[in-house]
């Protein structure tokens, strides 16, 4: 799931008995209370509880503040949020050697998880306001991400394949929720067809790719800077093993932040150089560049689409802006995919003029 930060303005704290909470506020905000008294019982002395970060999925994120030093809550009620792939993840990037939140206490029933805190600066709050500093962050960013890829070795057998029918779910977000749901375009007849013969591509491009641990959400949202082995690693959860390309089309084509596709091209050939070559299973760098454009044209397929959704859905209308930068990294590579011309023609003469109408 792609992630957001959202900052929120409720404080609890606690008082002699507990922790209170207006009980005029929502169900989910009743949700702190036995937050709150779920620390007690597990003997963590908290002054308060403030909501850190919201995501777009439907889990939510506490501070607080213990003698021990500050620490994240996870709330995810566990009849919408399944948290044991998060543990069991947290626990392999652990082992990696990365830095991303370590579980203190969890209570998998109730949907409580307590965290390691990793700082409150993410990627792109930091690079909005001092880009100077994307080569040492990046930089930062493809170490950590060749890390995962080649430590990562022995654990991949254990995540769940990014398969055919994943890859091709993902791809359909974009045809039933931003065409049809959000736009009314229907993909029928001569449209149809050329629509299906780039999924083709596109799933024989991801399926071809040396396989490697994927974390599927690796980019500036999802990414803190932090005073010691940064950066940290955020929205694990939903990792897989698949291709090789994917994290850092990710990464380096954000659906959140634009760099120059000459920046790009270079920050890419650097990570690529830099991987251990039985990983690279002997690609050489235009066929990697040309991977990893296709691969970015399934991940922003599957992010404009994820966006209407989260829009539909979920009533998380400010994901749209992101769809027209989205959307245009596709418009960008078509030129040198043939099979690409009638899925760049739909997008720039129907749906990113239609967007801003919609």
């Amino acid at each position: 799931m792609l992630s957001g930060i959202v900052i929120c303005y409720l404080r609890v704290f606690t008082t002699g008995g507990g922790f209170h909470i207006d009980r005029s506020m929502s169900p989910a905000d009743r949700r702190v209370q036995e937050l709150g008294d779920w620390l007690q019982s597990a003997g963590i002395t908290a002054a308060e509880i403030v909501p850190a970060s919201e995501d777009a999925s439907f889990r939510r994120y506490f501070r607080v503040h213990t003698p021990e030093g500050s620490r994240i809550v996870m709330d995810a009620p566990p009849d919408r949020e399944d948290s044991r792939p998060f543990v069991e993840i947290a626990g392999y990037l652990e082992q990696i050697g990365v830095n991303a939140p370590r579980v203190l206490a969890s209570d998998l029933t109730r949907g409580f998880l307590l965290l390691t805190d990793l700082g409150s600066l993410p990627y792109l709050t930091e690079l909005a306001r001092n880009p100077a500093r994307a080569d040492a962050l990046y930089g930062d960013a493809l170490e950590a991400l060749s890390r995962i890829q080649e430590r990562g070795r022995a654990l991949q057998h254990r995540l769940p394949p990014y398969d055919e029918r994943l890859l091709s779910f993902e791809l359909s977000l974009f045809r039933d929720w931003l065409c049809g749901r959000h736009l009314g375009i229907e993909l029928a007849g001569e449209r149809e067809a050329a629509w299906n013969a780039c999924c083709a591509l596109l799933l024989d491009n991801a399926l071809e790719q040396p396989r490697v641990f994927v974390h599927r959400d690796y980019h500036s949202r999802n990414l803190m800077v932090t005073g010691q082995d940064n950066p940290g690693i955020l929205d694990f959860q939903d990792a897989v093993e698949g291709p090789l390309t994917y994290d850092v089309v990710s990464l380096l084509k954000d659906c959140y932040v634009r760099w120059p596709a000459e920046r790009v091209h270079d920050w890419v050939l650097g990570w690529f150089s830099r991987l251990d070559r039985s990983l690279t299973q002997g690609m050489r760098d235009a066929e990697l560049l040309g991977r990893f454009e296709l691969m970015g044209v399934q991940r922003h397929l599957k992010a404009a689409g994820i966006f209407a959704r989260l829009c539909h859905r979920d009533g998380k209308r400010g994901y749209l802006e992101d769809v027209p930068r989205t959307l245009r990294y596709i418009v960008e590579v078509a030129p040198r995919h043939p099979e690409l011309a009638c899925l760049a023609a739909l997008i720039e003469e129907e749906i990113l003029p239609r967007m801003g109408a919609a």
